[in-house]
């Protein structure tokens, strides 16, 4: 058997999955794009360990370490993907950045105080709270 054959189809494959991780939005085809390009790299390694004729075949045993970690990584992504989607009502990549920490929350040294002068540790003053403190 040649090599070229199953290498340049493990190219063919990972280059479909480079493009769906870097062109899709929605979470699940990102998932399936990087299980495409997990295959391409299963694909290589087991054409190398025949090619190689290695007696360890070392090739086979990391495709199942591989297959393994794949196995994984789609069972906690998909998890992951539930949940954003029964909080947010999309899986869609981009809306996962309203998630991030807001400016003015109280964690970064770039903090913006809030209304009226507050910040994370002190609220802002109503106007209530200022016609008491002034009555008082």
């Amino acid at each position: 058997m040649h090599l070229a054959y199953p290498a340049v189809l493990a190219v063919l494959l990972f280059c479909v999955g480079l493009y769906g991780v870097l062109a899709r939005r929605n979470a699940i085809l990102v998932l399936m794009s990087v299980e495409l390009m997990l295959n391409a790299v299963n694909l290589n390694l087991v054409a190398f360990d025949v090619w190689l004729r290695d007696s360890l075949h070392a090739g086979q045993a990391l495709t199942l370490f591989t297959i393994a970690i794949a196995a994984a990584e789609i069972g906690i992504g998909l998890a992951i993907v539930l949940a954003v989607y029964r909080n947010r009502g999309t899986s869609a990549v981009d809306d996962l950045r309203d998630t991030a920490e807001r400016p003015g929350d109280g964690t970064g040294p770039d903090d913006v105080p809030g209304p009226a002068g507050a910040t994370a540790d002190e609220p802002a003053r109503t106007d209530a709270s200022q016609k008491a403190e002034a009555t008082a």
